[in-house]
């Protein structure tokens, strides 16, 4: 009897080996290309395009920004060579920041870094002058301090079809005594090396910088919009939406001023802001 309950005891154990075995053994895990795998390989190239379009979009906004800074912008140092065409230009100046009607005389007075008086005349002549094969506008510019001749120059502008004002040289005296003691801020463009510029564009934007002349060394003027809506006051009158630029020469790094040009008048104030404290406002229009 014992043997058999022995046998019997066995027996059980061995069954629960076998099935405890059978038990263990489980289904070999999927092959490479199984469903599980290829969703999740997919996740991840879905994830790698939409980061390298993303990283397309960026770099493609980081060029049109870049282009438009440079279709904007003329920075120092630079190379400038503006194409100059005289199919391009027109015989009015009407700009409406800049117009120029012959005959029409623009005073203006204010006072110099020492307090002196100034009386600066700029007259818009009958004359034209042509330069580069564009026929300017002659522009006569008288200014006297403390009464006293001090500066007469000939300016030449020409308004191109976009209404943007160009500036193609001058033609300087600067006078002591009544007596001529130097010609040294005369250029032509075309002329020398020196380039024509622009004065006030056509359409100007916050934010435009440009040249207003060149001559490497000798002229450099440049210019800054700064605002399309200022209101300035003056002896002469109130002035709303006016244009407000900022001028200096990079050759004179010191000094800097902001002018303020009105619609349908032109130029009604400068001040420097940099370097002095000189200050000229418009206090009378003169016409033929």
């Amino acid at each position: 009897m014992k043997r058999e309950l022995k046998l019997v005891l066995m027996l059980l154990l061995m069954g629960a080996v076998v099935l405890f075995a059978s038990g263990c053994v489980s289904e070999p895990p999927p092959e490479e290309g199984a469903e599980g795998d290829v969703t999740d390989e997919t996740e991840d190239m879905e994830d790698e395009n939409e980061t390298d379009d993303m990283e397309d979009e960026n770099e493609t906004e980081d060029m049109e920004d870049g282009n438009e800074t440079e279709d904007m912008e003329v920075g120092e140092g630079e190379e400038y060579s503006p194409v100059i065409n005289p199919e391009d230009f027109v015989e009015e100046i009407d700009n409406t920041y800049f117009p120029l009607i012959p005959g029409t005389t623009f005073v203006y007075e204010g006072e110099g870094e020492e307090g002196e008086a100034i009386r600066n005349e700029v007259s818009v002549t009958q004359d034209t002058r042509e330069v580069m094969g564009v026929t300017t506008t002659v522009i006569l510019d008288k200014v006297w301090v403390d009464e006293e001749l001090a500066e007469e120059t000939l300016d030449w502008y020409a308004q191109d079809k976009d209404a943007n004002i160009w500036y193609f040289g001058e033609d300087s005296k600067d006078f002591e005594g009544g007596e001529v003691v130097s010609t040294a801020g005369s250029w032509e463009a075309g002329v020398g090396g020196a380039q024509p510029g622009i004065l006030i564009e056509g359409d100007p934007q916050v934010g435009d910088v440009y040249r207003q002349e060149y001559l490497e060394g000798e002229a450099e003027d440049m210019a800054e919009v700064l605002s399309l809506n200022e209101s300035v006051t003056i002896t002469y009158g109130s002035f709303e939406d006016c244009l407000q630029t900022k001028e200096w020469n990079p050759l004179e790094p010191a000094s800097e001023e902001n002018k303020y040009y009105a619609p349908g008048v032109g130029l009604i104030l400068e001040v420097q802001v940099k370097g002095g404290n000189e200050r000229l406002e418009l206090v009378e229009i003169i016409t033929e």
